[in-house]
């Protein structure tokens, strides 16, 4: 059975929606963690706004097509999130590998938006270029705030591992 642009469009929506539940779980999880690196934990607070907000204007996005977000791809993806910051929090280094895996994520995210931008397009959907537009350039920004503040990462966590501190987080 074939697809119509606009049922692909849609579904990219209800995945990037469920991707965003999956960014705030994640990054709920890291920040309770975080102790030795108030900046980033700053950050990471912020962005979890930000994905709160990436998040409504992706319901608004579905209304507007007369659908909502998947509860199903949601709670799957949420739960996902849960367990992806958990696999890393028993790990002496678990800053170092969840600052790796948030870096990954991001550019996963930008990807995801580029493409809904074609879809979006493709669909002729002209109001929502603006909103993902917008959801696409906090994407760049978090990511671009990790690769420049990495350096910074892994200097605190060998100094506080080399002076035998809870480095990790």
């Amino acid at each position: 059975m074939a697809s119509t642009i606009q049922e692909i469009y849609v579904t990219g929506l209800r995945n990037a929606h469920a991707l965003e539940v999956q960014a705030i779980q994640l990054l709920q999880r890291q920040a309770e963690r975080l102790e030795n690196y108030p900046q980033m934990e700053a950050r990471i607070r912020e962005h979890i706004e930000e994905s709160r907000n990436q998040s409504a204007r992706l319901e608004d996005l579905l209304r507007a097509h007369g659908t909502s977000e998947s509860t199903f791809k949601d709670m799957m993806t949420g739960l996902m999130g849960n367990v992806a910051a958990m696999a890393h929090a028993p790990m002496q280094d678990e800053v170092l590998k969840n600052t790796f895996a948030n870096f990954a994520f991001e550019h996963y995210e930008i990807a995801s938006y580029k493409a809904l931008l074609q879809m979006a397009e493709a669909a002729g959907d002209a109001k929502a270029p603006a909103a993902l537009r917008q959801s696409l350039d906090e994407e760049v920004r978090m990511a671009q705030w990790i690769e420049q503040n990495m350096p910074e990462t892994l200097r605190t966590y060998m100094q506080l591992e080399t002076a035998g501190k809870t480095s990790g987080r």
